[in-house]
C-alpha cells in the first residue's frame, strides 16, 4: 500500500487506513453464560478488542468512520513455539510451515472487525471483501488494512 503503519497504524492518502494491534493476536473467545443466565464476553477477549479500538483510534487520528463499502486485508502474525528446533522455526518464519491449529482464522476475524466497529468503519457490514492470512512471524501482531472501494452501500440513496 505504500504508507508506513507506523506504531499503531496510519491513513494513507486514498483514505486507506492500516492498524496494527501489537502483541500476540487474541482471537474472538465464545460468549459465556453464568448460572443465572446472563451472557458476558471473557475477559481476554474483551482486554484485545479494548486495545484493538485504542489501536485504531489512534490510527484515525480524529478521523471519522469509512461509511462507504471496503476491502479489508487481516494478517494474523503469530508467534513460532518456543518448543521448536531452530530449523523448524526458520520454516516457520519462511512461511513453509502454517498455523493450522486452533483458535481459526474467523474467530482471529471477529476479534479484528469488533475492534474497529465505529472506530475505522461506520459498521462492520461495509466489509464486502475480505482477505486474511495467518502466519507464523517473529514479531506477533494482528494488522488490519482497510481500503475503501469507489462503490456505494446498497442502503444509500440516489
Amino acid at each position: 500500500m505504500g504508507i508506513d503503519p507506523g506504531i499503531n497504524g496510519a491513513v494513507a492518502g486514498n483514505g486507506a487506513v492500516t492498524i496494527v494491534i501489537a502483541g500476540p493476536p487474541t482471537a474472538k473467545g465464545r460468549p459465556r453464560i453464568t448460572r443465572r443466565g446472563f451472557a458476558y464476553t471473557p475477559a481476554a477477549t474483551r482486554k484485545y478488542e479494548a486495545h484493538g479500538r485504542l489501536a485504531a483510534q489512534q490510527a484515525m487520528d480524529g478521523q471519522p468512520p469509512i461509511t462507504s463499502p471496503v476491502r479489508a486485508q487481516i494478517i494474523v502474525d503469530l508467534p513460532v513455539p518456543t518448543s521448536w528446533s531452530a530449523k523448524r522455526r526458520d520454516a516457520a518464519l519462511h512461511g513453509d510451515i502454517r498455523p493450522t491449529s486452533r483458535p481459526d482464522t474467523d474467530n482471529y476475524i471477529k476479534a479484528a472487525l469488533d475492534s474497529i466497529n465505529a472506530i475505522v468503519i461506520a459498521d462492520d457490514c461495509l466489509v464486502v471483501e475480505l482477505t486474511t492470512v495467518k502466519q507464523y512471524a517473529s514479531i506477533p501482531q494482528l494488522k488490519i488494512m482497510i481500503e475503501p472501494l469507489a462503490a456505494r452501500a446498497a442502503q444509500e440513496k440516489g
